[in-house]
């Protein structure tokens, strides 16, 4: 398996990476897109011709974005949709409502190293949120993916991971920390390791279809997803702007390199090396966020939990 490898580096931005890129006549989902790297992959997409809508909790912000997003790029076509991804009624919804063919999803939003919550149906709030929500939302909308894929030859989903899958694997036996103590950053960690792993098992599953989809690392960037998050901590890091931030996402969603590829993980634009602990700038991948055994254990685990 050849390493995937491109020009784009750190420091380069989303609005570079879509650069040359046509996406008229594509549409995306972009979760989570009215703040933080989601605004900035939603703009580049948008600049690059894709019908673009932003599924948000709020969708007043999201309509201030959306605007914000037409003005700067030309394009009309950037919708809102709420969306939570902690409501299974909500996600139903989303799916429901949604017409026609699909041609990326950006599974972008998140939280993370939040106090110690439960959903209604006693789910641990972080794995919920970044994890079942997302694969209640992809596998609803899989109908709508094989018909873009169909259409144009291919269909990809993008999951946003973090470094912090180096924390945690997916503990199974105690998902939602009923028995071991929470730890945020544990619970953060599962549930980042749980993002790649779901794009492993899509891939398997999806790609005789046209739809692959891949993970990454965006990087440390200053937004609300750290508002859990002690100062101390985050000093050690590089940060990226958000501009920065969203360009893997939009790599991963839009360069010709990645055509029928799947269940990678990137970082700073680039396929990451499996290694055996988190390095200090934030790239690498562990080996158990990549197991095709954990990625189908857990594919079968989290549609039991949804069923």
């Amino acid at each position: 398996m050849t390493r995937i490898t491109t020009p784009f580096q750190f420091e380069s931005t989303a609005a570079e990476v879509a650069a040359g890129i046509d996406l008229s006549g594509r549409r995306a989902i972009v979760t989570g897109g009215a703040s933080g790297i989601g605004i900035e992959t939603a703009r580049a997409l948008a600049g690059a011709g894709a019908e673009v809508t932003l599924a948000v909790r709020n969708p007043d912000a999201g309509a201030v974005v959306a605007a914000d997003i037409s003005a700067s790029t030309g394009n009309a076509a950037v919708h809102v949709a709420p969306l939570d991804l902690t409501d299974r009624a909500s996600i139903a919804a989303f799916v429901a409502g949604w017409r026609g063919p699909l041609h990326l999803l950006v599974n972008n939003a998140g939280v993370m190293a939040t106090p110690e919550q439960h959903t209604a149906e006693g789910w641990e709030l972080q794995f919920a949120t970044n994890h079942l929500g997302h694969f209640a939302l992809a596998t609803g909308l899989h109908r709508a993916l094989a018909d873009g894929a169909a259409a144009t030859g291919e269909a990809r989903i993008v999951a946003v991971s973090s470094s912090a899958l180096f924390r945690s694997p997916v503990i199974f036996d105690d998902l939602h920390f009923e028995r071991r103590p929470y730890d945020p950053w544990d619970a953060y960690g599962q549930s980042k390791t749980a993002n790649v792993l779901f794009a492993v098992g899509a891939t398997a599953r999806w790609v005789s279809e046209g739809i692959t989809a891949n993970a990454l690392m965006p990087g440390a960037i200053r937004t609300n997803l750290q508002r859990h998050v002690g100062g101390v901590r985050a000093q050690r890091y590089l940060w990226k702007t958000p501009e920065q931030g969203a360009s893997t996402s939009v790599l991963l969603a839009t360069s010709p390199l990645l055509k029928g590829i799947g269940g990678r993980y990137f970082a700073n634009n680039q396929e990451a090396i499996v290694v055996d602990e988190a390095p200090e700038d934030l790239t690498g991948v562990a080996a158990h966020a990549l197991d095709p055994e954990a990625a189908d254990r857990l594919w079968v685990v989290s549609a039991q939990l949804l069923s």
